[in-house]
């Protein structure tokens, strides 16, 4: 009787272990591939375990105003600023607005500036359209009420774009539905026909669009509200389109877990390092949060309607589809000193995020809305340096998810202390260290570089590991790791 109760409870546990297995194998993900891609620590897509370690933001460094909207048609209610880098020129747009009044007023125009270095600018003379009794102006689009309330342009990287369609652009209201425009030299602007492209959204903000060469796809992000009409939070809804022309059934971002906020403008676009990651630095609006009194508001010479609210910058996220990732939900650009500074829709960043130097990427943020020192000032980080994996002086490690790559030496981007470092191991799917490529083979990593290749014993070469699924234990102390990239010989 004993013996036949042990072999049933010994029937029963082998019948329980079986059954986990199956879980086991059925919950086990395939490698992430992640090709030639260079990967930024920007949210947990790779990241399996971390002990010690934590992603961190970074603040970008104010670096001072760099183009004043002083001109008659410019003024006060400047904004919806895009920055395109263009081989070696820096294009900026903007909508002019020397007067407040309904979305899509007269008095709007769409204005032009560049620059050689993304630092200095200069408003060109276009000789366009004439504005207020002169043609020496920087005016790329007027007379087209209502377009030129939000305007926003992009390079198109579509291989099969043609040369006169270098240039796109979207534009236009819940009345007049998005049209598609397309230009040759981002300067002169064509509609690309007579009727709007896209119809489904209520679009009172700036609504972007670029080619995905991930998805190989035109994506829109684009303004709707999480209620019906204009109540509820401002939000963002995603459409896609083969040919600019064309577009999905909208689907409305999803934020995972996380608190519903209004967002002004989502500024979503592909890094252009990393363009397989979208970044969304967007403006987080706070409806009557207010910080100045009417007395502080005469004194600044806001315009009355405008400094009941205030407004900071978020980093948001996504790698496709309608989902947006908020790792971080504090503040990315807090709002800078002085009362000016927290007016209703000031702190809006521009789109896009372009490389300024070597080792430099810059962010453009419209301040001091509604009052006559409106201006666009700029912000810079390292390059990839939205976030990263940090180890304090106590050390940690983190281990990634299984991936498999292209390539045969494994470059980094990374900070250390000078009593900090960091040592990379490489293991198989299972965990198990591959021969000669453990910690204790890897040649201790400090210093401060964007681009540095690790090494282990003097051997690089990854050529045997090419393509077979792997992971990265990467133990640091006082230090910071910003991205990573496998590139050829």
């Amino acid at each position: 009787m004993k013996r036949n109760f042990q072999i049933s409870c010994l029937i029963f546990l082998a019948g329980l272990n079986f059954i986990g297995l199956q879980a086991n194998s059925s919950n086990r993900q395939d490698p992430i591939s992640i090709k030639s891609n260079r990967e930024l620590f920007i949210d947990h897509f790779l990241i399996d375990q971390m002990n010690g370690t934590r992603l961190v933001m970074h603040s970008p460094i104010d670096e001072g105003p760099v183009l004043d909207f002083n001109k008659p048609w410019e003024g006060p209610f400047c904004g919806y600023s895009t920055i395109i880098k263009d081989e070696d020129t820096y294009r900026l747009y903007y909508r002019g607005l020397p007067k407040a009044g309904k979305d899509g007023s007269t008095y709007e125009t769409t204005c032009y500036a560049e620059s050689k270095d993304g630092i200095t600018w200069t408003k060109p003379d276009l000789g366009i359209f004439e504005i207020m009794d002169t043609h020496n102006n920087n005016v790329i689009l007027a007379n087209d009420a209502p377009f030129s309330h939000n305007f926003s342009p992009f390079l198109d990287t579509n291989p099969m774009a043609t040369s006169d369609e270098k240039f796109k652009a979207l534009a236009g209201t819940k009345k007049t539905g998005l049209f598609g425009y397309r230009s040759e030299d981002g300067i002169h602007w064509k509609k690309i026909q007579n009727s709007p492209v896209f119809t489904e959204g209520l679009f009172d903000s700036q609504n972007v669009a670029f080619w995905s060469a991930s998805e190989n796809l035109y994506l829109c992000y684009f303004r709707t509200w999480s209620g019906e009409g204009y109540k509820g939070k401002r939000t963002v809804s995603r459409t896609t389109s083969l040919d600019f022309i064309q577009w999905s059934k909208p689907e409305k971002m999803d934020f995972g877990d996380t608190p519903m906020e209004h967002l002004y403008t989502n500024q979503t676009h592909a890094y252009f390092r990393a363009p397989q990651i979208y970044v969304a630095i967007a403006a987080r609006f706070m409806p009557n949060r207010q910080v100045l009194s009417e007395e502080d508001a005469l004194a600044l010479k806001v315009n009355p309607k405008y400094f009941k609210d205030c407004s900071d910058v978020v980093l948001i996220t996504s790698r496709g589809g309608n989902s947006y990732d908020r790792t971080f939900m504090e503040s990315f650009i807090r709002p800078g000193i002085g009362l000016q500074n927290w007016v209703s829709r000031s702190n809006y960043p521009a789109l896009n995020t372009v490389q300024t130097g070597p080792t430099e990427m810059s962010i453009y943020v419209n301040q001091d809305y509604a009052q006559p020192t409106a201006h666009l000032r700029r912000y810079s980080l390292r390059l990839d340096g939205f976030a990263s994996v940090r180890a304090g002086y106590s050390g940690g490690e983190m281990i990634t998810k299984t991936f498999t790559f292209e390539g045969d030496k494994l470059n980094i981007n990374f900070s250390t202390s000078a009593a900090g470092e960091i040592k990379i191991e490489i293991q198989d799917e299972n965990g198990e260290v591959i021969p000669g490529f453990g910690i204790e083979n890897c040649e201790a990593i400090i210093g401060n570089e964007i681009n540095k290749n690790v090494s282990w014993e003097n051997d690089k070469d990854l050529s045997f590991v090419n393509g077979k699924a792997i992971k990265l234990r990467i133990v640091m102390k006082d230090a910071d790791l910003f991205s990573f990239k496998f590139e050829p010989k």
